[in-house]
């Protein structure tokens, strides 16, 4: 599916795939196509879209070949000569289909009609919610970028449709009486648009209804001066009228009525009449009260400019039942990091649901991290409840017991919202739990207070950052959409920086706000100098300085988890595993796990993963200042020493593991207690080398910076032959350039062949035959002049496998002899059956089916010696891929299951993959259609399992089949591997036969 966005920048994606849409002239013949919405556009209605009416010599076939290159572009996998299915020809025009594609706009259309219906079934709320998230997902002036009349029309066009949708959520927030909410947005709105008459007027309500009766006479007066002079027109009639009724006092101007339902009382009714509020009568079972009927109302004032959370709001709504009153006491325990806004998402909800709870609201901050450490005492809770709830304080008793007892009778019976805000532990919240269904508790915390959740049966919330949408809408809403519209880029990159936490964007925010003409390019310029550090979020008193709120958390924790908070930042890589912490922490694994959980419960790192852990951006910077400041630099260098002997040792076992018999490379002893993984069978290292694949390409890029080259090298060594089988490509070249340059730094000749080597392989990989020969050919005279064999043996095959590519078959075979000459002064068996596979392999490419068959068979029989069922299962691969290509299907097949159950065993699924092709390949010469396509689609799931490039390739494969007549067959010899596009492409993994690293 093509996913097209044309509100900002004019962009297109396949799947999560960004496409490079070519040069300006032709995204303006996109634009057409697209906005022409499957309607055929002729080609002198595009020459003049794209260049006006004065078009250059040549525009035609100029834009017969934008259109050809689109074609390609959009449907890469078309089979030459087959007709476009998206961009197609209609008479002397193209037409783009729009049944395979999605736009942005379509969707901006389809979310102002639905938010219309909202709107008139009386939902308002639910239609200001779409409207906002749908505003949000503007990304700039539409179609930016591209030129020519016709996008500069479809522009003005887009933008004017986006003002008035914008202008339309204003009205409906205004109905819903959220008037000092928008005022802002509406008066930078009028700033950055003082003609449109239509904000005038909103503005001019908005005003009135805050009491700003003489402003919003100001604001008509300027807009009439505007249009009189620039235009030379008066009002329209609906402003002028506004205008009058605001002059005249008019009820029709004053906020409208909160809508408060009816309240279920629980007793039946007498009569006809509706319920009109909670009864208070006395015959209710209703404990004696001191103070007669008394209604608390103490939540906080809900935040004006509150945006986003639809999702967390929905599933607190979801606590509730949808008509009448919990028969429970309801917990929900809203947790997460500082500065994610639970107090203020606990607030809001709290005043959207207030209406149901007639007996009053509670509010308390249990100053659970108080930067003074002045932990409120739930006693002193229970009392200031108490004498709020009516309950004289002289007759508050004494003793935590005795109050909390007189809290529940007190409580027994009645409706209240009770907010708990800040809470330390689950010891701070229970005595403050009333005993008797009908009450609502919202608790707040950095903890996550599990023993509420299993004792009391809390539903816990975890609050992590925003969205990106929702922290795009946040800082819209806080500093106006006309300025964020002028800078979008600015300002997606204030997002991104604050890392989408609520109290930096609101620091950030605030700093904008009070300085409004500061571009916002600059204040994300400082915010991006500071990056690293939390010098840009110190607020304006310690509830609004990231570092102070931070630090709250972290002066709570004991000692050793405050030390390991510490040395969890000196991690490069994107996620932390258990045995990774314990190696930074010296420590064994069972106590940091204990750490870690202690770490998690106050919000100070996430667990995404079981025993996989991660800092929010901005926590990192803080636990690294901290590490600077409270570690001495040997301490830190101790720790990172550790981490690499980790990963450098582990890694080399997990690639001992998955290919025993393969030449290693001799390790230094570790010098620290790092806690090396030991792994118990090839499935389970090859899941952590999959599962650390990010992290140890960090890894090995600092090593790299900070001093530990040689640990640098050496781990990249020990991950080509897994990340390459994983189609790792991308990551090797960068692993290994990072390797060469860290060899390079300290002198060391032998890791500079290493690198060489695998640097000269990988690029083999993409087809850079210069460069291959260049870098393999200087790893060769290293491991030469080294008097390194094994080195040496394995970029000889290498060179092999390049030459291989190339058609050199004779260099390759060269190659080959000396590979194996090496190998037997060395007495390596197992090396030089792999060797004889690949020798088979290279004639077989020649076209001398028997001559390989004669080589592959001895590389059976030796692996089978050796009891290598590795390099066995290659081998019997390479023997039935010559005895396809001799047109001895079943015994190809024979061969193939024979290899498919030893990669089963071994657990490799790419080998797996690659051997269900070959069983598809000769299935299909065979004739039988439905056994292939079965071996195929096998395949092709264990790829994308792995999310493999060659997935890709396999798919296209499988269209082409699906698109065939079944009916014509296969003929035998003339399908299959001799004719499957990219099957070179699956050589170089060690031990297939087929050259390798």
């Amino acid at each position: 599916m093509l996913r097209f966005s044309l509100l900002g920048p004019l962009r297109a994606w396949r799947g999560g795939t960004e496409l490079a849409l070519g040069p300006p002239q032709q995204k303006a013949v996109l634009a057409v196509l697209l906005l022409r919405r499957g309607r055929a556009v002729g080609v002198a209605e595009l020459v003049d879209g794209v260049w006006g009416h004065a078009p250059p010599a040549g525009a035609v076939p100029v834009l017969r070949t934008y259109v050809s290159r689109l074609r390609k572009l959009l449907e890469p996998g078309r089979t030459p000569g087959a007709p476009p299915r998206l961009v197609v020809s209609i008479g002397d025009g193209y037409a783009l289909r729009t049944e395979e594609i999605t736009c942005d706009l379509g969707e901006f259309e389809d979310n102002l009609v639905l938010a219309e219906r909202h709107r008139a079934r009386g939902d308002s709320r639910g239609a200001a919610r779409l409207l906002d998230t749908t505003l949000a997902a503007w990304q700039g002036a539409p179609l930016a970028g591209v030129p020519g009349p016709f996008a500069e029309t479809e522009r003005t066009r887009l933008t004017e449709r986006r003002l008035a949708a914008l202008e339309y959520r204003l009205r409906v927030e205004l109905e819903l009486g959220r008037h000092e909410a928008v005022l802002p947005e509406l008066v930078a709105l009028h700033a950055a648009q003082p003609l449109r008459e239509a904000v005038c007027e909103l503005l001019l309500v908005a005003l009135y209804r805050c009491g700003r009766q003489a402003e919003a006479l100001e604001v008509y007066a300027g807009t009439r001066r505007t249009l009189v002079d620039e235009l030379g027109i008066e009002p329209g009639p609906s402003l002028r009228a506004a205008h009058a009724r605001l002059l005249a006092g008019d009820p029709d101007l004053s906020p409208p009525p909160v809508p408060v339902p009816a309240v279920d009382t629980g007793a039946p009714d007498t009569d006809d009449t509706p319920d009109t509020g909670p009864a208070h009568d006395s015959d209710r079972d209703d404990p004696p009260r001191t103070a007669g009927d008394v209604h608390p109302s103490q939540l906080p004032a809900d935040l004006p400019l509150f945006t986003g959370r639809d999702t967390e709001l929905g599933q607190v709504d979801a606590l509730l039942p949808a008509d009448g009153h919990p028969d429970t006491a309801v917990i929900g325990l809203i947790n997460g990091m500082a500065g994610a806004g639970k107090t203020t998402l606990a607030v809001h909800w709290a005043h959207r649901v207030a209406h149901r709870f007639p007996d009053g609201s509670l509010y308390v901050n249990l100053r659970g991290y108080d930067r003074g450490g002045s932990v409120m005492d739930p006693s002193e809770a229970l009392e200031t409840f108490l004498v709020a709830l009516g309950v004289a304080p002289q007759a508050v008793p004494e003793g935590l017991d005795a109050q909390a007892a007189l809290y529940r009778s007190v409580l027994a019976r009645r409706r209240v919202l009770i907010v708990l805000d800040n809470a330390r532990d689950s010891g701070q919240v229970r005595p403050l739990l009333p005993g008797t269904p009908g009450c609502l508790v919202i608790v707040t915390s950095r903890n996550r207070l599990t023993g509420l959740v299993a004792g009391h049966g809390a539903h816990p919330l975890t609050l992590g950052p925003l969205t990106d949408g929702e922290a795009r809408a946040m800082l819209t809403r806080r500093i106006g959409t006309a300025r964020v519209d002028a800078e979008p880029e600015a300002a997606e990159a204030i997002v991104d920086l604050c890392a989408r936490l609520p109290l930096a964007l609101a620091i950030a925010a605030a700093r904008a706000a009070h300085h409004p003409g500061f571009r916002l390019a600059d204040i994300a310029g400082e915010l991006r100098e500071s990056h690293g550090s939390l010098d840009a979020f110190a607020g304006g008193d310690a509830h609004t300085d990231a570092r102070a709120v931070f630090s709250w958390s972290y002066h709570a924790l004991p000692p050793a988890a405050a030390e390991l908070f510490r040395r969890l930042s000196l991690h490069p890589g994107p996620d932390i595993s258990t045995a990774s912490a314990a190696a930074l922490a010296a420590a064994p694994v069972r106590p940091v796990r204990a750490l870690l959980a202690e770490l998690t419960g106050a919000s100070l790192l996430g667990e995404h993963a079981p025993g996989r852990y991660a800092f929010h951006d901005l926590l990192r910077a803080y636990a690294r200042e901290l590490a600077d400041t409270e570690d001495t630099e040997e301490r830190r260098r101790a720790a990172l020493l550790r981490m690499n002997d980790h990963y450098l040792h582990t890694t080399h076992h997990a690639s001992a593991i998955i290919s025993p018999r393969r030449e290693t490379l001799p390790l230094p002893p570790s010098t620290t207690d790092s806690g090396t993984l030991r792994f118990t069978g090839r499935r389970q290292a090859m899941q952590w080398l999959r599962t650390e694949r990010h992290v140890l390409r960090a890894v090995v890029e600092h090593a790299a910076a900070h001093g530990y080259e040689d640990h640098a090298w050496r781990t990249a060594v020990g991950l080509d032959l897994y990340f390459d089988r994983l189609g790792f490509w991308h990551d090797l070249m960068e692993i290994n350039s990072v390797a060469l340059r860290a060899a390079r730094a300290v002198g060391d000749r032998v890791g500079e062949a290493h690198a060489l080597r695998g640097l000269g392989f990988f690029h083999t990989r993409f087809a850079h035959s210069a460069e291959a020969r260049r870098d393999l050919g200087r790893a060769l005279e290293l491991f030469r002049d080294a008097g390194d064999g094994p080195g040496e043996a394995r970029t000889r095959r290498c060179l092999a496998y390049q030459a291989n590519g190339e058609g050199r078959f004779t260099v390759s075979l060269d190659h080959y002899a000396h590979a194996r000459e090496l190998y037997q002064a060395e007495g390596n068996v197992g090396n030089e059956a792999i060797v004889l596979n690949e020798v088979g392999w290279t004639y077989i490419l020649l076209g001398e089916h028997g001559k390989a068959m004669e080589y592959c068979e001895k590389a059976v029989a030796l692996h089978q010696e050796t009891g290598d069922p590795v390099g066995e299962a290659a081998a019997q691969d390479s023997v039935g891929y010559a005895l396809h290509h001799l047109g001895q299907y079943e015994d190809a097949v024979e061969r193939f299951e024979r290899a498919l159950a030893l990669y089963r065993e071994i657990g490799d699924h790419y080998l797996e993959a690659d051997t269900l092709r070959h069983i598809a390949d000769s299935r299909l010469a065979a004739g039988d259609r439905e056994a292939a396509v079965g071996a195929f689609r096998a395949a092709l799931a264990l790829l994308e399992e792995s999310s493999h490039p060659e997935a890709a390739d396999l798919r296209e494969t499988l269209r082409d089949l699906d698109a065939s007549d079944p009916a014509e067959g296969a003929a035998p010899g003339t399908e299959g591997m001799e004719g499957t596009e990219g099957m070179e492409g699956t050589e170089g993994t060690e031990g297939t036969g087929r050259g390798g690293v």
